[in-house]
């Protein structure tokens, strides 16, 4: 527990930004999901769509610094990879 006033203080901000980061992570898990679940039913034009949208959350993430941008990057590319794959059939 902290003993100091700034000490308490810091404590208080690093709750209300573990809070914030915690919604953005789960905001970028759902986006994932919703991709992978559009390209499993080979809908190609939807596909793209989530996917476009995820990858706009995801840079979103990078620049509050959630996530690292090569992480973000990885994500993205996996992502484009299996919509793109599924376009194919």
């Amino acid at each position: 527990m902290a003993n100091h006033k700034s000490a308490e203080k810091r404590a208080r901000q690093n709750e209300k930004r573990r809070v914030r980061n915690k919604a953005v992570r789960t905001r970028i898990k759902r986006v994932i999901k919703d991709v992978r679940l559009e390209s499993s039913q080979a809908s190609k034009d939807e596909a793209l769509a989530k996917l476009d949208s995820a990858k706009s959350v995801i840079d979103k993430a990078v620049k509050k610094g959630v996530i690292h941008k090569k992480t973000a990057a990885r994500k993205i590319s996996r992502l484009s990879k299996l919509v793109n794959t599924v376009a194919i059939f």
